[in-house]
Parts: structure tokens; sequence; C-alpha cells
């Protein structure tokens, strides 16, 4: 790497832990959690190299960003952020998946029509000088006085002191497609590595159809992997919603054997039967392969569709959970059929201009 950067990369990226509510003791800063690709930023003295959470270089798949931090941050600072992009309904988490072509061709086209965006939440230098040792407040000071200038798509992070206004946001700004709210203790340093941060979320419920199941990497025949969830649509179709794999050892061997008679006939009257032949009106079948599953072993086994169960989620990316739910409990007292869209707790979303003025475009 070029010797002109305040601090050589990489770096690891510093950390949260999950809590299930907001810290409200003095002594907090709280931002939004965004809902992107977490990048640091150095700015050399004629460069820019950004790399990504697993210490990647991130620069090629973004080309439209280079000349944007190149022009809107100094030399000899190392900025923390998140690259994102956004969409009239919100953040959009797909897209931005999208961008990680091997084709350069197709970055280039994608740069165009997907353009990203840089949220930045926390300085590392600045000068080329380390500030890693300062306290969050004051590298907090210096990253608003580096972005007093900023133009889009470079983008200062709102922040509040007042938890007030921290709870507001946990139930507003997700419907945007925002991850929660991060707490950062104003006295705390960067911690490279370390889960030194506190992440909140908006977490949910909803009763899913048990519609199929895969089994463990390790224990084919003998233990489940995960648990395909379903949900109904107006229209009475299912549609594969996510899967729920919060399970131990011996939960994973006592479901093979619970779920053992809902497998027989289970194909014959399924509604992923289509899927399961032939893929289905060219939506990709739950088994399916795709670019993002690295080749796994992503086949099926069909359950005839009688289970319900309740799970823990956080939001939607568009109408599939956008990680996987946690399991909480069976439910046997609720029909398959009465598992619909609409008991979706679903949140408007909240207009991103008033986050942060043009990044919305």
């Amino acid at each position: 790497m070029p010797s002109t950067y305040a601090i050589e990369p990489p770096i690891e990226p510093m950390l949260a832990k999950l809590a299930e509510e907001l810290p409200t003791a003095a002594g907090f800063l709280y931002e939004p959690k965004w809902d992107g690709f977490r990048a640091i930023v150095f700015r050399g003295e004629s460069d820019v190299f950004i790399q990504s959470r697993d210490l990647r270089p991130l620069d090629r798949y973004f080309p439209e960003l280079h000349a944007v931090l190149l022009d809107n941050l100094p030399g000899g600072c190392v900025v923390d952020g998140e690259i994102v992009i956004v969409r009239p309904h919100g953040l959009d988490f797909d897209a931005l998946q999208l961008r990680l072509h091997p084709a350069a061709s197709r970055v280039a086209k994608l740069s165009k029509e997907t353009p990203a965006s840089f949220v930045a939440f926390d300085l590392l230098a600045s000068g080329g000088r380390d500030v890693r040792n300062a306290p969050q407040a004051e590298r907090r000071t210096l990253l608003e006085r580096l972005f007093a200038a900023a133009k889009p798509p470079a983008h200062l992070t709102p922040m509040t002191r007042d938890p007030a206004v921290a709870a507001e946001w946990l139930s507003r700004f997700e419907g945007a497609g925002l991850d929660g709210v991060i707490a950062k203790p104003e006295s705390g340093v960067y911690e490279p590595g370390k889960r030194s941060m506190i992440k909140v979320k908006h977490v949910r419920t909803a009763d899913c159809v048990v519609a199929g199941f895969r089994w463990h990497k390790n224990g084919k025949n003998e233990m489940i992997g995960s648990l395909l969830l379903g949900l109904y649509d107006e229209r009475g179709r299912l549609h594969h919603v996510g899967v729920t794999s919060s399970f131990t050892m011996d939960a994973r061997r006592e479901l093979a054997r619970e779920l053992a008679p809902l497998r027989e006939l289970a194909l014959d009257q399924h509604p992923w039967r289509d899927w399961a032949e032939a893929g289905g009106g060219g939506t990709r079948m739950p088994g399916g392969q795709s670019r993002w599953s690295a080749g796994k072993d992503l086949s099926w086994e069909p359950l005839r569709i009688e289970r319900v169960c309740e799970v823990k989620y956080d939001h939607m990316q568009g109408d599939r959970f956008r990680h996987a739910a946690v399991f909480q409990r069976w439910r046997p007292d609720k029909p398959p059929r009465d598992c619909r869209y609409d008991q979706l707790e679903i949140t408007t979303p909240y207009e991103l201009e008033k986050v942060f003025g043009s990044l919305h475009r």
C-alpha cells in the first residue's frame, strides 16, 4: 500500500454487540444503524482506498465513489462508514449485493443505474494524525468539521445524545431499510475488532407456515438444519419468506423425529410442488442456487402444510425476512391459512430526506 495513508490498511472495524433495549444512562451518542456494506476509507495525498469489513478492497465495485471521496475528504484522514444504495422506498440491500460482480463492464453499468452513497459515522485519523485513542465525542466533533462542506453522495450520519430521540429513530427509521440504532459511549476509544458499541434492533414476531426443511450439513437424515417458512398473500398463494435455524444439536435431532410423519406424501398437495419439480413461474425455488449461495447444498425436503411456528425477526427486505428468523415456539392453535402477510407490523418508510437532506434521490 502507498505510504501516504495516516494509518496503514487493513484495519479491523470496531463492532457492536446486540442488546434488547437502548441504554438510557448519560454519556451515550446515538446513531442510526445503516443496512449496507461497512467500509473504511483511507484518503492519501492523491488517492483513496476503500476497505470492506472483511479487510478486502471494495474500490473496484464502487467506481463512482472514488472521485466523490477524493473530492470530499482531505488528505491524511481515515473514515469509517457504510456504503448504501438509496431508492424511493428506502435503502436497497439487494441492489447493493448485485454490485459485487466479477465483470468490470457489469459493475460500470450498475454504477450508473444504481449509484451508491457513503455515510460516515466515525473517524480514525485526521490531518495525518491517528485519533483512535481520542474519546468518541471528540472524534465525532472532528468528523463533523471534516464533513461540514461535504456534498452528496458523501454524507455524515445523524447523531443525538437524547435517548428519547433515539427511541423514536428505532421505531421510524427502520421502515426505510435502516437496521436499528447504535449507542456509543462518549468516552470510548476506537477499538478495532472489538464489540465496543451497542446495537439495538426493532424486533417483531410472526406466525409462519413450516413448509419444508433442510438437513444439517453434519447430519443428513439425522438432524434438521433449518425450517423453511411461508406466508400467504391476499390471493392465497404461499410465499417462501425465509428460514429459522436457531436450534441446539439435540433439538435438531428431535425435530427430525418430530417432523418425520409430515414428510409422507408431502409433495402431493404441496403449494411449492411446481418449484420442486421445475421452478414456479420464474420465481426461484426455496432450494435453488443463487449467486450468493456459493455452491452450498440448498436442497430441501417438503412437509405437509400443517405446522405453524412463531418466529422473531427484525425487518423485511421486500417480501422476505432480511435475516434468518429466530424460532420462538410452535403454534398448534394457529391454522396455517391464518399465516398471512397482513399480520406483519409494517412501518411506513421514514423519508430519508428528513434524515439527511439530499441523500434520498
